[in-house]
């Protein structure tokens, strides 16, 4: 559980800089800025590879918090980087990860 807590940690610090480099940007930005791209999807890496490590134990006792598709993205972003869309990773950025942010925190809050 102690190793649980520190993945998470980093899945949330990972969120905390994305917001920041995409705060107050918008998608015409993010898609014509290669160099906040790049930093977009490292992060995202960083958070894929953290949620691989969290414990199937804790995973299944919160159904709610879908890490399989941080890891999903991960995978794809790591060895199908040739075909990244800009898109996915927006609507990614901009809708799942406030959703897992707040599940997130709310687990770590009770860890």
């Amino acid at each position: 559980m102690k190793d649980d807590k520190i993945y998470i940690e980093h899945i949330l610090r990972g969120i905390d800089r994305i917001n920041s480099y995409l705060e107050g940007k918008d998608y015409l930005f993010f898609s014509k800025d290669f160099l906040t791209q790049d930093a977009v999807i490292r992060q995202l890496e960083i958070i894929g590879e953290a949620a691989r490590h969290v414990s199937v134990e804790l995973r299944d006792s919160n159904p709610g918090v879908s890490l399989s598709d941080m890891v999903g993205m991960r995978n794809i972003l790591i060895h199908d980087y040739i075909d990244v869309d800009t898109d996915i990773i927006w609507k990614t950025v901009s809708k799942s990860l406030p959703e897992l942010q707040k599940m997130l925190e709310t687990l770590n809050w009770h860890m």
